[in-house]
C-alpha cells in the first residue's frame, strides 16, 4: 500500500483507478457546484484553539450515536452506486465499518442488496430510504430491513425532485447507466476495476430489481426511477414511515431550524444537518454554517448529526465542537473504496481517526464528548447564513 497521509491521497488514487462516470458521480455537485465547494471550504473559516501543559494521556474518541457505542462519532453515510466504485463495494464498506466500530448506512440505491450486506456482516447496519410513492414497495422494504436486523432507518427528505448534476448528464450516468463509446473506452483503460467487476454478479440495483413492481430486469429500471420519487412528500408521510418501521429513525437532509423542529415533533431519534453533499439545491448554505442555528433551535430535543463536506478528522472535531453529536462521511470513504476496496475504506477511517485524536490532544481535550465552543475561534456571524464571511 502506498503511503497515505490524508483523504486527498486516496482521492488521487481513486481518480486514476475508477471509470470517469463513477468518479464524477461522487465528485460533483449540482448546477454551478457552489454549495459542493463551500461545504468543504467553510470548515477552513473555523480556527482551533491550541492548549499546552495539559495532560494528554488517556484520550478517547469513543462515543454513542442513537444509543449505539461507536469507536468515534463518525458514520459511513448512505452513498448510491458504491458497488460500481469497487466490485461488491457495499459489502466491502460495511465490513470495514464493522471492524472499525462505526455505523454503516446502506443506500436504497445500492448495487448490493440489503440481504447481500446482511449475509456478509455480523453487526446490525443502518438502512437509508427515500420517500417513494409506492406504499407496497416501501412496506416490503421495511420488512426486508427488519429481517436483515437493521438497527435504524435513515429517511432522506431532500430528494423529492432531482437536482441537476451536469457531469452525470454528460456522462450518461442514470439508472441504469447509459453507456456511450466514450464511457466504454474509458472503462477499458481501468483494467483492475474491470477485472473485479467481471468477478461479481452484483452489477445492478439489488434493492430494486426483482422487488419493485414492474422492475424485473435492469432495462425496466429507468422508467421506475423516473416515477418513483414522491414530490407530494410532507411531514405526515414521514410520520407514517416512522410508524411502519417501528424502530429508530434518523431524518437526513435538514437545513433550516423550522424543519429541524418539525422532524423533532414527528419523533425522529436524530436529524442530519445535510444538503446532500451539494448535489441538490445549489446555492444553499453549507451544512457546517447551518449547524449552530439548528443546535440552538432543537439541540436539547433531538440528537443532531452533521453530513456534507467532511474530509478530515479536524472537520469532525469542528462539527462536534459546534454542537453536533456525531458526523457522517460519504465521499471520504468512497475515495478509499474506489482506490483500494475494503482496505481503502479502513484507511480512510484510520486517517480521520488519527487526525481527530491528535487534534483533540493539541486542543487540550482528552474526551471527544467534552469538545465545545472552548476549542474554537469562530468568525463573527458564522452561524447566521445571512451574514457573508
Amino acid at each position: 500500500m502506498p503511503v497515505i497521509t490524508n483523504i486527498e491521497d486516496l482521492r488521487k488514487i481513486y481518480e486514476r483507478r475508477t471509470p470517469r462516470m463513477f468518479y464524477d458521480y461522487a465528485e460533483s455537485g449540482s448546477w454551478t457546484e457552489q454549495t459542493f465547494r463551500e461545504n468543504t471550504s467553510d470548515f477552513a473559516q473555523i480556527r482551533l484553539k491550541q492548549r499546552v501543559a495539559v495532560d494528554m494521556s488517556g484520550r478517547t474518541t469513543k462515543s454513542q450515536m442513537i444509543g449505539q457505542d461507536v469507536a468515534m462519532p463518525v458514520a459511513l453515510a448512505p452513498v448510491g452506486l458504491t458497488g460500481m466504485q469497487s466490485a461488491d463495494g457495499e459489502i466491502k464498506a460495511a465490513r470495514a465499518a464493522e471492524k472499525f466500530g462505526v455505523p454503516y448506512t446502506l443506500s436504497t440505491m445500492s448495487i448490493c442488496s440489503i440481504e447481500d450486506v446482511a449475509a456478509h456482516t455480523k453487526t446490525p447496519f443502518w438502512f437509508q430510504v427515500y420517500t417513494l410513492k409506492d406504499d407496497d414497495f416501501m412496506r416490503r422494504l421495511f420488512e426486508r430491513a427488519h429481517e436483515a436486523k437493521c438497527s435504524a432507518i435513515v429517511i432522506t427528505v431532500d430528494l423529492q425532485v432531482l437536482g441537476q448534476r451536469h457531469k452525470d448528464l454528460k456522462n450518461g450516468l442514470s439508472a441504469p447507466p447509459k453507456l456511450t463509446a466514450k464511457s466504454i473506452a474509458n472503462m477499458m483503460t481501468k483494467i483492475p476495476w474491470g477485472l473485479e467487476m467481471l468477478g461479481t454478479k452484483r452489477r445492478f440495483f439489488g434493492n430494486i430489481v426483482g422487488h419493485a413492481k414492474g422492475v424485473s430486469d435492469p432495462s425496466s429500471l429507468s422508467t421506475w426511477t423516473a416515477e418513483a420519487f414522491d414530490p407530494a412528500l410532507n411531514w405526515d408521510r414521514i410520520a407514517q414511515f416512522k410508524e411502519w418501521w417501528g424502530g429508530k429513525v434518523i431524518v437526513k437532509g435538514i437545513m433550516e431550524p423550522e424543519d429541524a423542529r418539525r422532524a423533532a415533533d414527528v419523533g425522529a431519534d436524530a436529524i442530519v444537518v445535510s444538503n446532500h453533499g451539494g448535489r441538490q439545491l445549489d446555492g444553499a448554505v453549507s451544512s457546517i454554517r447551518m449547524l449552530p442555528s439548528i443546535v440552538e433551535a432543537v439541540g436539547k430535543d433531538v440528537e443532531i448529526h452533521l453530513d456534507s463536506g467532511i474530509r478530515s478528522g479536524q472537520d469532525v472535531l469542528k462539527a462536534l465542537a459546534l454542537g453536533a453529536k456525531a458526523t457522517y462521511i460519504g465521499r471520504a470513504y468512497t475515495y478509499g473504496l474506489g482506490a483500494m476496496g475494503e482496505a481503502g475504506v479502513t484507511k480512510a477511517l484510520e486517517v480521520i481517526h488519527k487526525e481527530l485524536d491528535v487534534t483533540m490532544a493539541l486542543c487540550g481535550e482528552t474526551d471527544v464528548k467534552n469538545l465545545g465552543a472552548q476549542n474554537l475561534y469562530v468568525p463573527q456571524g458564522f452561524g447566521d447564513p445571512s451574514v457573508p464571511l
